[in-house]
Parts: C-alpha cells; structure tokens; sequence
C-alpha cells in the first residue's frame, strides 16, 4: 500500500466508527474526573482497548493507561497521547455535583480522539504495512491543580510530580518512545500544529499561621487573613518590576480564609503558580513573591511557611514532525483554516519535548470559554473525527516506508534533556 492508500484506509475506518468515537467523547464529558482520579475514564479506555483485542498496561501513575500496536517491524516508536483529567467549574451543566469537576478544557476529546486512532489503525490492517509501532496513551492530571492534596500524595510517595507525564517519564513510560503527538480542542473553527509558545511555572502552598482569639478581643489575637492580605498586597507592588518579556504571572487563590465570623482566623491557606517564559525568570520572580508573602508574616506577628513545587517546562519545537502535522491538516480542512498562534498556557506536554520531538496541536470545534461554566463542542466532526484523522495521518507519515520520515524527525532533534537530566532539574527547580 502506497501512504496515501494507507491515510485513506485509516480515515475511512474512522468514519466507520465515528458514531463511537463521538460517544465516548460525549460520556466521558458527562462524567469528569480531576487528575489522578480518573478511574470510570480509565474503565471507558479500557473497554475500547478490550473492543479492539489491543494489549495494554493499566494503573500508570495511578489511573494511567497505555496500548501497544506493533508494526511490521519495530524501528520507531510513536506514542499517541490524550489526557484523562477535567478541571473545576461547578456550574456546568455536566459538572460532577459533588467535586465540581467539569470537561472544560477539551481532554474528552483527546481521549476520543486517540481511541478513533485506535479503531483507525487496528480495523484498517495498515499496522502490518508500517516499519514502526505505536503506543496510545490515556494519562492522568495534565491540569497542575488541588495542591494541597498533590503534596500530600508526595509525601506518602504515591506520586512524585503534579503532572502525570511527568509520571510517565519517571516510572520510564517515555524509555522506548521515539516521538510523541497529541492535540487539544480549541474554540475556533481552525487545526493547528501548535507552535514553540508555552510557559512554565512553580506551584506555591502558602500557610499563614497566627493566633485565635474571639474576634471581639483581635487584641489577643493574631490575624492570619490581615497577614495573607498584607503579603498579597506585598506581591501586587511587585508587578511593575518584572519584565514584560518574561512574562511572569501570579494568580493566588484562597482555599482557606478562617472558620468562623466572631473568631480571629488562627490558619490561612493560599494556593498559587508563578509562570513565566524561562526558569531564570521564574526563579527570579518566585523568590521576590517568597520574599513579599513573608512580610505580611512580619507585619502582624503571624508564621509564614511556603511549599514550592515543581511545575512544568518550557516546549521544544521539532520542525520537522511539526511540518508533517501542517500537511495533514491542509489535507483535511485546507491552508486557509491552518491556525498559526502558539500556546500560551502552561502544559507538561512541554516537558516531554525536551525529551523525543513532540506536537502538542490544537484543533478547534469547541465553543464558549475554556475553564468555564460554558464550554462544548459545537463541531463534533472537527473536535473528534478530524482530529483523529491527523493523529493517525501523521502515524503513517512516520511510520511508511521503513520509517524514513520518522527517522528524519528522530535523527534531526536534539533533545535539551535526558531523563536522567529531567529528573536533576525538576528536583532541583522549587528549591
């Protein structure tokens, strides 16, 4: 089979399979999890993989899940990746009653769009053509969130990063994978291979120790909310000295502000990403809010104790596996719906390119805010069929003809990083 033979072998079983592929995405949306507590999304994974006859490990990194397609032969490794995990927006029309989780960032469609990879590839019998294999990935906790919780499953050693790629490099899911492509769902009507934009951060758990007192007599007290307030009033003033090229953001939220109304808040609880667009900017910036949030301490006599946590890092691009996933795209939706915009957010996709060259692209379909109370899918073919089409488009790209063009792709990247360096990094980042 030629590779065109093969793309159009592998899209029309997609479209065989497209009612099923769109309802896995619509019930995973109906049932979110948050990261590392995605076990009905997992079971949902599983069963497609079961469906398919597909060999898999399960319970990586705690909900991870991960199937093997061999090739013809095993020069390469492509590994085809989708998230799990939701994120918080309690007013959502599917948010879970309970935890507040909500899919509003696009990962249902990830994972059903790697499962029309699976469907694609398995019942168009290309696998038997291709000089490579594939691995499909269902990973936990993209979203950096529930810090809290996060540092305390760190501290029973369940797991040791926010992330769950980051996991996966760890427990040396990554050890045999060559290249990795993945995409998100945007809201626009555009697909595009994303682009070297990006940030990193550091997580912060701030505590705020003082003194109960009944709030009639503060005078016996010490306010612990009047010192979060002066610390973060602190880190406003620092905002005009950092430098508009490095991007730095800091956005606290308050999980816990006191108990009650007529007591003195004795415990104050602050969570908080520094971001920013290189590690020297975020250090930089990490040890003046540092340095801020603890004058708020001093201010009132109350204790300031701050937990720095390893964030993500910064994206690599590979120009090559990215002009494969531009050709597929024009393929499908033509040039004048190729999107340019790099990333500006923060995702640990950005640590595997430092690893083996890595897409992370976006493909529109969705509608309303990302995040947000209001966040679907408006084009379902677009969200979920196309993007399965370019994922498994760009597989055959890779994999075609022994392997030349994944080759290519292998041989021209330079990874910053091995795993072993990674590893070095990301212990040594938060301190």
């Amino acid at each position: 089979m030629t590779v065109q033979e093969m793309k159009a072998a592998v899209c029309a079983a997609i479209d065989k399979n497209a009612d099923k592929i769109i309802a896995i995405g619509e019930s995973i949306f109906q049932e979110p999890e948050l990261g590392y507590k995605e076990f009905k999304t997992a079971a949902k994974v599983k069963a497609v993989f079961d469906e398919l006859g597909l060999e898999y490990k399960d319970e990586i990194a705690i909900t991870g899940v991960v199937a093997n397609m061999p090739g013809k032969e095993h020069k390469l490794k492509v590994a085809v990746m989708g998230e799990l995990d939701a994120v918080v927006a309690p007013e959502h029309r599917c948010a879970d009653p309970v935890t507040g989780a909500a899919h509003s960032c696009g990962h249902f469609a990830q994972i059903a769009s790697v499962m029309g990879v699976a469907y694609g590839l398995k019942e168009s019998g290309v696998m038997e053509h291709l000089a490579g294999d594939v691995a499909l990935m269902a990973v936990p906790a993209e979203e950096g969130v529930e810090l809290e919780w996060r540092n305390e499953m760190m501290q029973q050693g369940k797991i040791s990063f926010l992330g769950g790629k980051q996991e996966f490099i760890k427990l040396g899911v990554f050890d045999d994978v060559d290249m990795m492509i993945m995409q998100h769902t945007g809201v626009n009507d555009k697909m595009t291979a994303g682009g070297p934009g990006g940030m990193g951060f550091v997580a912060k758990i701030i505590q705020y120790i003082g003194k109960e007192s009944h709030a009639a007599a503060p005078h016996m007290g010490v306010n612990a909310l009047d010192a979060a307030k002066i610390g973060l009033t602190a880190c406003d003033a620092l905002r005009t000295t950092f430098k508009d090229e490095d991007g730095i953001r800091f956005h606290p939220i308050i999980t816990k502000g006191g108990s009650l109304v007529n007591v003195v808040p004795a415990f104050v609880q602050i969570e908080t990403f520094v971001r920013g667009r290189s590690t020297e900017a975020i250090k930089d910036a990490s040890a003046k809010i540092d340095r801020a949030l603890q004058a708020g301490a001093m201010a009132m006599g109350a204790e300031c104790k701050i937990y720095n946590l390893p964030g993500y890092l910064f994206s690599v691009e590979s120009p090559e596996l990215k002009a494969l996933v531009e050709g597929n795209i024009v393929e499908l939706v033509g040039e004048e719906r190729l999107g340019k915009s790099p990333f500006g957010g923060t995702t640990e996709a950005n640590d595997v390119s430092n690893l083996i060259p890595t897409v992370h692209a976006f493909v529109g379909g969705a509608e309303g805010v990302g995040h947000s109370s209001h966040y679907e899918i408006a084009d379902p073919d677009l969200a979920y069929i196309k993007a399965a089409k370019m994922l498994a488009m760009t597989v055959v790209d890779l994999l075609a003809n022994d392997c030349e063009k994944g080759m290519e792709v292998k041989n021209n990247f330079k990874a910053p990083l091995t795993k072993e360096t990674y590893l070095e990094l990301m212990e040594n980042l938060a301190k």
